[in-house]
């Protein structure tokens, strides 16, 4: 598999990132119908030529083919302008609360987009014959989603009357629009399947082409390292709480994303984070003095069921 550093460009930022591979490359090259619109340097760094940077498509999907004398293997990736919102908002499975909607629904996810966050957070398990949906809990109306076939689950209604969501149904809803993150949330297997749900997890979303979107977060330490493993430059935070900054950097964590309480407790962490270069982020965080706390700590990002009211204060 074929991996690129970043999967945005801008017209003041043509260099899009740079490709690697588990495997020695002699050399890469742009194929398919948007080829010419782009280059590789000497240090493999794919880049857009500065007159479609400034074109208004919105992505261009590209082959990169590595070759070897042994041979040579491709994989498409989808490159996108870069219009994604920096805030600090992050919506606790959509933006869902003051809308009086579903959790986890297309909806909530289309709220939070419309709203303007920074990111819409959302969880996936598997289900008996592994397809992967989203839903906060391991069970929906007294079914258990890993106990149950994707034909059954295909029947659950939420209660905003939409269907329960397959994670390929998600993240094309969400790749639809150019500027709000999918925060995907990675479920511990309560079946010992957390290894199997990650690695049909992190392929969906490679062969949907959505790695621009998508950022990982998980409770369970061996699903984050997991991607990593799978996915060496995607962005990997934890959400347990019991790692050092020290510690998550050591094993090329991107950054932590722990519960408000554990911040609290060990409020130095946030600057250690941020000499280690690491991304900090909080969760559940509701309250007016709570949120403001977190911001007056300059944390990267928050995780909050009131979206409405953090960017209120981030005015």
């Amino acid at each position: 598999m074929l991996y690129l550093t970043n999967y945005t460009y801008s017209p003041n930022q043509p260099v899009v990132g740079t490709l690697h591979s588990k495997q020695p490359v002699a050399r890469y090259v742009v194929s398919g119908p948007n080829a010419d619109l782009f280059t590789i340097d000497k240090a493999n760094q794919l880049s857009i030529k500065p007159e479609s940077a400034k074109s208004s498509e919105p992505f261009y999907d590209i082959t990169i083919e590595a070759q070897n004398p042994s041979g040579s293997q491709k994989n498409a990736f989808r490159v996108l302008k870069d219009q994604f919102i920096r805030n600090q908002v992050i919506a606790h499975r959509g933006a869902w609360k003051q809308s009086n909607t579903t959790e986890n629904s297309l909806t909530s996810l289309n709220n939070a987009v419309k709203l303007g966050c920074m990111g819409s957070e959302f969880d996936v398990h598997m289900s008996s014959d592994s397809v992967i949906f989203v839903n906060h809990d391991p069970a929906i109306n007294g079914i258990n989603i890993e106990k149950t076939p994707a034909q059954e689950l295909a029947k659950v209604k939420l209660s905003n009357g939409e269907t329960l969501p397959t994670l390929e149904a998600y993240l094309r809803e969400g790749m639809k629009q150019y500027k709000t993150k999918l925060i995907l949330e990675i479920k511990t297997s309560k079946l010992g399947r957390s290894v199997a749900l990650t690695d049909r997890v992190v392929a969906m979303v490679h062969q949907l082409k959505a790695q621009a979107w998508v950022e990982y977060i998980a409770f369970s330490y061996d699903v984050c390292k997991r991607v990593r493993e799978l996915d060496p430059v995607a962005k990997v935070s934890y959400l347990n709480g019991d790692k050092t900054p020290a510690e998550l950097a050591a094993d090329q964590l991107n950054g932590f994303d722990y519960h408000l309480s554990v911040l609290k407790k060990n409020e130095n962490w946030i600057q250690e984070a941020k000499e280690r270069k690491l991304t900090t982020n909080a969760w559940t965080v509701n309250s007016r003095s709570d949120l403001q706390w977190f911001l007056d700590q300059k944390v990267d990002y928050i995780t909050t069921n009131e979206p409405e009211l953090l960017l209120e204060l981030t005015k």
